[in-house]
Parts: C-alpha cells; sequence; structure tokens
C-alpha cells in the first residue's frame, strides 16, 4: 500500500491558535502539493468549518476546496491532490462519507499514494474501525467500518489516569483495555499535541506528547517522539 498519511490527535492544542502546533508538519507532509479538498462532516456547519481551515491553512499557501455529499463532491474526491478530514463527530462523519457514496471513493485513492491528512474524527477514521472513538453516536451509521489505512486502531485525545481524580467512571485505559477483551487489534493512544505520519511501510511519532501503545495481554508500552511504529503496520 503507497499510503501517506498525517494524522493528528487534535487541532487545537491549549493556549494556541487552531492548526499552530500542525502548520509546520502539514507544510512539510503536503511538499510542492497547494491545493487540498476538506472533509468537513463531523461538524453540522460545513461551510463554516471550511472556511476556518482555509483561511488557516492560506498562511502556508495551502488553497482548500470544501467536500460536499453529493455528485459535484465524490467528482471532487476522485480528483483531490490530497484531503484533509477534520474533528468533531466521528459517528456523523462516517454517517456522511458512507451515505454519500464517499467512503469507498477516499479509501481507494488513498491507499494508492493520494496524501491524506486527519484530526481527532479524520484520525478515528484512518483506523479498521471507529470502536475505539471517545465520541457519542448521535447518529447511526450503516456500520463501524472505516477507511482502514493503517492496521491498528486508533484512541485521538488519549488521557492518562489521573491518580488524584475523584472521579469514579472509568479511564481511557480502562476503555481500551475492555475494546481488547472482544478484539484483537493493537490500539494506539494519541496523546494532545502528538500525530503519526505514515509513509508506505513505515510510521513515526511526531509532536510533543508521544503515544500509549495496547496489545491485547500485554501491559502498554510507552513510546515517544521520534519513535517507529513500523511493527505495527
Amino acid at each position: 500500500m503507497s499510503r501517506r498519511l498525517l494524522l493528528f490527535s487534535n487541532s487545537t492544542n491549549h493556549g494556541q491558535g487552531y492548526l499552530d502546533h500542525a502548520l509546520a508538519e502539514i507544510d512539510s507532509f503536503l511538499g510542492p502539493v497547494r491545493r487540498l479538498v476538506f472533509v468537513p462532516f463531523a461538524l453540522h456547519n460545513g461551510a463554516a468549518y471550511g472556511a476556518k481551515v482555509g483561511e488557516r491553512l492560506a498562511a502556508i499557501g495551502v488553497e482548500v476546496a470544501i467536500l460536499t455529499a453529493d455528485e459535484a463532491g465524490r467528482r471532487l474526491a476522485r480528483e483531490a491532490a490530497a484531503v484533509f478530514t477534520g474533528g468533531g463527530n466521528t459517528f456523523r462523519l462516517l454517517k456522511t462519507l458512507q451515505d454519500a457514496g464517499l467512503l469507498s471513493i477516499l479509501r481507494e485513492r488513498a491507499r494508492a499514494g493520494m496524501p491524506y491528512l486527519g484530526s481527532s474524527a479524520g484520525t478515528n477514521i484512518a483506523a479498521p474501525t471507529i470502536r475505539t472513538t471517545n465520541d457519542m453516536p448521535i447518529v447511526q451509521p450503516a456500520s463501524f467500518e472505516a477507511l482502514g489505512l493503517v492496521p491498528f486502531q486508533i484512541n485521538p485525545h488519549y488521557l492518562d489516569p489521573d491518580p488524584g481524580s475523584t472521579h469514579m467512571g472509568e479511564t481511557r485505559e480502562q476503555r481500551i483495555r475492555e475494546f481488547q477483551e472482544e478484539n484483537e487489534t493493537p490500539v494506539v493512544g494519541l496523546r494532545e499535541g502528538a500525530w503519526l505520519r505514515v509513509e508506505g511501510a513505515h510510521a513515526v511519532i511526531g509532536g510533543a506528547r508521544g503515544t500509549r501503545i495496547f496489545r491485547r495481554g500485554l501491559e502498554p508500552e510507552e513510546r515517544g517522539t521520534g519513535a517507529s511504529l513500523d511493527d505495527l503496520l
């Protein structure tokens, strides 16, 4: 698979503006590609979302077209030089892509090497399924099957257990362990400010805070910035 992926945990770091922590990496990843198609379906107001992304990426000379859930959108997806899928609600995003006949187009294009960028929900759908999203199922997609651009699950916005917390609900780690009681697939817990960059059979962790790797039957493993994830591919 000649995939090229840049998968962010989040689009905004605490104390920074939208995509501030990501712009330099996006610029490097896109290289000579200066036009991309933005997938806005994770938020209700797609036009406003797309306009926000277009304004921000203009700072690095990238022109943005906004994907629509119709035949024009399918043509745009087939012709896109690169695609960026934004965050929001993962269930709404996946259902819209399924209903519009866009999921299979994006999968085929990304697996063939079209640069794919995702943030939060857009990162969730790069995995085989959306079963490790943190989002509430506000709509019901036809299935949880996603793009399958990597063979492992991803949990964006991963939060480490807080030993001082008085909250008695499950931690993120406990939720992921529950997933692995029923599933063999490894899970990459992607902390805020971290990202994954995948080029073909090679994957590396970028950003400030690293990842936590969960495998069924094993203790979680820490991997920091610059570490490889090739073994998970």
